[in-house]
Order: C-alpha cells, then sequence, then structure tokens
C-alpha cells in the first residue's frame, strides 16, 4: 500500500481510539484530521469535502476522517503532479452519481420515517408501510435526481436484437442458477461471520417479504423493483459505458448493483445476476429482456416461494393436503430442471460471443481505472460501511 508504484487506494481501518475534543489537528509529520460526531447527515458532508478538495484542489494525499472514537482513515496517495485521466474521470464521475444516488435513498427514507412517527408510530412497525416507503425512497423518488445525473455523460445506443423462446429459457435457467450459486456463497459467508460475531445475522430483504402481504409483494418487489433496477443499473449504465467495450460495462454494472443492495447476503446473488443481466442487454439492445429476467427471479422469491413454504410447512407437520404435495412436488421438479439447463449453460459461458462489441476506447489497465478513482472509492467505501451497519444494527 505505500509503496510509490501504488498511485491510488483505498483503506477503511476502523478500530478503537481516544475521542478527541480538537475539531481539527494537524501536525506537520502527520495528515490533516477532521473529527466529527458519528451520524448519517456526517456521511454526506464527508463526501462534500471529498469532491471539493478533487475538484479545486487536487486529490488529497492523505486524509483522515475522525468519527468519535472510530478512525476512517481514507487514503488517496498520489505522485506529485500526476492527474487522473479523462477515462479515471470519467468512472469517477459514475462513482459518485451513484454515491449521491445512495445518499439521497437514506435521506429520503430519513424524512419518510420521521413524518410516519409523528402521525403514528405504530406505522413504523408495520411491514407494509415499510415496504411501500422502501419502493418510494429506493426508486420512485430519487429517479429523476440519477437520471439527472447520468443524462450528463454521454450515451450510445445498442443495436437491437430479438430473442428466441428457446434462448430465452435458457437465460433464465442460467438466472436462477446464478441466484442459486450466489446466494449459497452469501449465506454461508453470512454464516462464518455470524459464528465470529456469536450472533444470527439475518436477511432484512427476506424478513421483510416474509411479513408484508403478498398482493404488495407481487406489485411493488416482483414488478416495480426489477423495472426501476434494470433502468438504474443497466440502462443508464451500460449506454455509458459501452463505448470502453462489453467486459467493462459487464464488470461495471455487476459491481454497482451487488454494493447498492447494501448487506452481505444479497451481493454475491446480485453481483452474479447483474454481470448476467448486464450480458443479455448487451446482446439485444433491450431492457425488457432483463425486467423480464429479473420480474421472475423476484416473483419466485417473493410470492410463489411464500405459497411453497406454507404448503411445505403443512407436510412437515404431517397435515399435508394432495395440493399441498403437488406444489412442493412441482416447485422442485422446476428447480432441479432449472437448475441442470443453467448448469449446461454456464458451462458454455465461455463462448459468448463478445468480440462483436469492439471497444472504442481501449483501456491499458482496465479494473485499475474502473475501481481505483475517488468516486467508485466513495461509493464502494459507503456501501461496505453500510453493509457493517446491518451487520451490527441486527
Amino acid at each position: 500500500m505505500s509503496t510509490p508504484t501504488r498511485q491510488r487506494a483505498l483503506c477503511l481501518l476502523a478500530n478503537n481510539s481516544e475521542k478527541t475534543n480538537l475539531p481539527i489537528s494537524s501536525p506537520i509529520d502527520e495528515p490533516p484530521c477532521l473529527c466529527l460526531k458519528y451520524n448519517p447527515s456526517n456521511y454526506l458532508l464527508i463526501i462534500i469535502l471529498l469532491i471539493v478538495q478533487y475538484k479545486y484542489f487536487g486529490t488529497p494525499k492523505f486524509l483522515k476522517i475522525r468519527l468519535n472514537n472510530i478512525n476512517i482513515e481514507i487514503l488517496l496517495k498520489k505522485e506529485t503532479g500526476e492527474k487522473l485521466n479523462i477515462n479515471e474521470k470519467f468512472f469517477s464521475r459514475i462513482g459518485f452519481n451513484y454515491l449521491i444516488y445512495a445518499i439521497a435513498t437514506i435521506a429520503i427514507q430519513f424524512v419518510i420515517l420521521n413524518l410516519l412517527g409523528i402521525i403514528d408510530i405504530n406505522l413504523l412497525n408495520d411491514f407494509n408501510v415499510k415496504t411501500i416507503t422502501s419502493a418510494i425512497c429506493n426508486y420512485i423518488l430519487p429517479f429523476p435526481l440519477l437520471f439527472w445525473l447520468m443524462n450528463k455523460l454521454d450515451s450510445e445506443k445498442l443495436e437491437q436484437k430479438s430473442l428466441n423462446i428457446k434462448t430465452f429459457l435458457l437465460y433464465l435457467c442460467i438466472t436462477f442458477t446464478l441466484m442459486w450459486i450466489g446466494n449459497l456463497i452469501g449465506l454461508a459467508i453470512t454464516a462464518a461471520i455470524g459464528n465470529v460475531i456469536q450472533s444470527d445475522i439475518a436477511n432484512p430483504v427476506q424478513t421483510l417479504i416474509n411479513n408484508t402481504d403478498i398482493w404488495l409483494n407481487l406489485i411493488i418487489i416482483s414488478i416495480i423493483g426489477p423495472i426501476f433496477e434494470e433502468i438504474f443499473f443497466r440502462k443508464l449504465l451500460i449506454d455509458r459505458t459501452i463505448k470502453y467495450g462489453a467486459k467493462v460495462s459487464i464488470i461495471v454494472s455487476a459491481l454497482l448493483f451487488g454494493f447498492m443492495h447494501g448487506n452481505v447476503n444479497q451481493f454475491f446473488y446480485a453481483f452474479l445476476m447483474g454481470g448476467f443481466f448486464a450480458y443479455v442487454y448487451i446482446k439485444t439492445g433491450k431492457i425488457i429482456y432483463t425486467i423480464i429476467l429479473h420480474l421472475s427471479v423476484n416473483l419466485m422469491g417473493s410470492v410463489v416461494s411464500l405459497f411453497v413454504i406454507e404448503s411445505a410447512n403443512a407436510i412437515v407437520q404431517n397435515t399435508p393436503t394432495p395440493f399441498d404435495i403437488g406444489i412442493v412436488l412441482i416447485y422442485v421438479l422446476i428447480l432441479l430442471a432449472m437448475l441442470l439447463f443453467g448448469l449446461i449453460g454456464l458451462s458454455k459461458y465461455k463462448q459468448a460471443n463478445l468480440e462483436e462489441y469492439v471497444p472504442k476506447i481501449n483501456l491499458e489497465k482496465p479494473l485499475k481505472t474502473i475501481i481505483i478513482n475517488p468516486g467508485m472509492l466513495c461509493f464502494i467505501g459507503f456501501c461496505i460501511l453500510e453493509m457493517i451497519y446491518v451487520i451490527i444494527a441486527i
């Protein structure tokens, strides 16, 4: 990290330290230290300070932010006189755009929940209200902001192609297979973390689904969510990154989509599915295909699975009806068939033809250019802090 050849890096360190009452301390041989109280509004202040510093004074050599008794050190090293090139600035801007969107969703949620608390404190414990609020805060209200921010970047229209039924069904099987693989990875990691902290880590989204009215699950989680998320993380994003080639667009879409979910349980399957949805959108140029694929996954997880779980519980309790047995049997057979065809499809995925999407701009070091820049590092750092908060809060 400290070698001269490493020009930019991000280091998030959390460690106990003595509380300081000094607002700013900057010894000659130490980095400036900004001392802030730990509350959500300071996330926005930190981002504003970083943007102002970078835009008008260049990338800081070292910025240390102290939040009460927790040190969060953001290291942005840079050789003297070096400037971000135009491509790094482009991806940095994308990172900041999605960071602003993430902060906006939290700010809107904070305002709405406080208003609901004033009206009736019991509304805050109503899962139906939470689901409706989630849709308003994550999709409907922030949409104009993200749309405006991303429209400031040049976009390209993808060539549109249609899929035949056979190919679409194969894509559907691959989608579910990636979801199961990612879900297993997420469950294994959360279980390991739970063992370390001696506490079970629940999936906040699954808790919300299990306690929300099934019609709201259908409308909000199965329909509204996929439509907005595919516009946010495929349409707006890939139309602007495709000039760097299909592989770069897929990586960016997968990373942002995974981190934006804000919890460890969902990160891995969101990352895998996000990358595949990006591939499908690039191949077809039609966002409707990825919306349907996304909708199918959410429908299965938030609506169909509830009926299956109910029937499975009846079987476990030795009170099943023929309908319960039929539902579980059909569900299992469909899942096994999809898993089989999905694995076959994935085995041929290396043969996926992306050569036709010749990059207009070739990046010498794609991953470094995409990730190691102020905007992306701030976005990823913010999402990691959010994941840690979810674990601690649970």
